[in-house]
This record gives structure tokens, C-alpha cells and sequence, in this order.
């Protein structure tokens, strides 16, 4: 059975204290230290944060949603690698799990930024109020919007969460980050419903969508079926409300 948890559940970032948290406290899950598809037009690394608050039933890492779990990689181990990559990587991207559950990573994001990269962010824009205050820190966020708000809790689990990352995506755009909104096709979903989605996110402002196969074989939720092919969803949307459009996967 899917379990749908309430708001209350979302926070699960060290709460802030007196003492100010630095980058050393931020907890890493793994590491790509070369990717030319994360961050578009750039070469990247990409830091796996761990912990999500949200249990979506398409999820392909469920080794990062504990956000208490033992990994082998330290904020050290990373940075000692992004010196010796200055001037070889162009960017590196914060990734997860979810990135802004931890208060660390604003502190991670100065650092790199120091070391001349530039920084990307993937994210499902569940906390908006820490998104904003990453803005000057960010380069390119890639943002999951998984369905319209309402239909939220059915893919994450979570009561009302849609309401916060529809919030994330209206923040994104006044502050005219380079943004690229990614979604999953659910299993289940017709055509009409990812037009209808398509053109809701058109008429936001949204210029770079990706639509993205969903990958029930590594799925959190085993029970999931596998949808029609994206090009069943792509005939049936119009692709030219978008400056750029594409899609990942089959």
C-alpha cells in the first residue's frame, strides 16, 4: 500500500543553531566526477546529497532518502577532487536525494564557487524559502515539477507537497535563473493529462522542458507498471510553446 504522510514530514534538515553550519557538515552520497548531460552546454561533476523527505514511487536512488545514512564520503574528499579538476570541469552540480534539506549546503555551494566553478542545482523544489536564499549562489537549477499540484501526493507520498514546489518554479522564474524543468512520466498518466501539465507549465513561463521515461525497473515502488513509449505523450503536446524542448529516455 502507498502511504501518504502530511507536510509535517518535510523538514528533515539540521535545524539551524548559534553556531554557523559549514560545508564539512554536509552529507554526501556519491560522487560523478564527469557528466556532460547534468548541467547543459557544461562539463560537470555532480554531488549526490543524502536524505529526501518525499517517497516518490519512481524514485531510481532509494540509497540517498535516508538522510542518517553511513556513507563513505566526506566534504574533504570532494573538495580535495574539485581542486585538482579546476580549469579541466566547468561546473559542479548539487544532486540527490534533495539538496536543500540541509542547511550545509549554501556553505558547500560558496566554496565551489570559489574554486571558479559554477554551480547547478537539481532539485524538487520542496522548500522554496531555502531556494530563495541559494539564489546568488546559483548558476542553472534543474527543477522537477511532477504533476500539478494536486496530483502531488499520489506520486510523493506527501499531503500538500505540490503546493511547495509550484511555489519553487514561480520563484525561479521572477528571478530569471536559467532554469530547465524536468518531468517523469507516472504510470498511468494519459496523454491528455501530460498535455494539460505541458501547457500549464507554457503558460507559467516556462522555456526548457525535458519530459522524461520513468524508470520502473529501479523504481522505489516495484508495483509500478511501465508507461507507453514518450512518443505516445509527445504527439499529443505542443512542443513549440517551448524554446527548447526534449526528452530522456524511450
Amino acid at each position: 500500500m502507498h502511504t501518504i504522510t502530511t507536510c509535517a514530514s518535510l523538514d528533515l534538515g539540521q535545524a539551524p543553531t548559534s553556531t554557523p553550519i559549514t560545508a564539512a557538515a554536509l552529507r554526501i552520497g556519491g560522487l560523478t566526477r564527469l557528466t556532460t548531460i547534468d548541467y547543459p552546454g557544461e562539463l560537470a561533476a555532480v554531488i549526490f546529497c543524502q536524505g529526501c523527505a518525499w517517497r516518490c514511487r519512481y524514485c531510481h536512488n532509494p540509497a540517498l532518502l535516508d538522510p542518517d545514512a553511513v556513507t563513505a564520503w566526506s566534504w574533504a574528499t570532494i573538495l580535495a577532487f574539485l581542486k585538482q579538476r579546476q580549469n579541466l570541469l566547468d561546473a559542479v552540480v548539487f544532486s540527490g536525494g534533495e539538496p536543500t534539506t540541509q542547511h550545509a549546503l549554501a556553505a558547500a555551494m560558496t566554496e565551489v564557487r570559489e574554486l571558479g566553478f559554477k554551480v547547478g542545482l537539481h532539485t524538487n523544489g520542496a522548500y522554496p524559502d531555502r531556494l530563495r536564499q541559494l539564489l546568488p549562489l546559483l548558476d542553472w537549477v534543474g527543477l522537477d515539477i511532477k504533476a500539478l499540484p494536486l496530483d502531488y501526493p499520489a506520486i510523493t507520498g506527501v499531503v500538500g507537497s505540490g503546493t511547495p514546489a509550484w511555489d519553487s518554479l514561480a520563484l525561479l522564474l521572477e528571478a530569471e535563473i536559467a532554469v530547465e524543468v524536468r518531468t517523469t512520466i507516472m504510470p498511468g498518466w494519459t496523454p491528455a493529462e501530460v498535455a494539460q501539465l505541458a501547457q500549464t507549465l507554457a503558460d507559467a513561463g516556462v522555456t526548457h522542458f525535458a519530459l522524461q521515461a520513468c524508470d520502473t525497473i529501479h523504481a522505489l515502488d516495484p508495483h509500478l507498471s511501465t508507461p507507453p513509449a514518450l512518443a505516445t505523450f509527445t504527439a499529443h503536446l505542443d512542443s513549440g510553446r517551448f524554446t527548447h524542448f526534449t526528452t530522456r529516455g524511450i
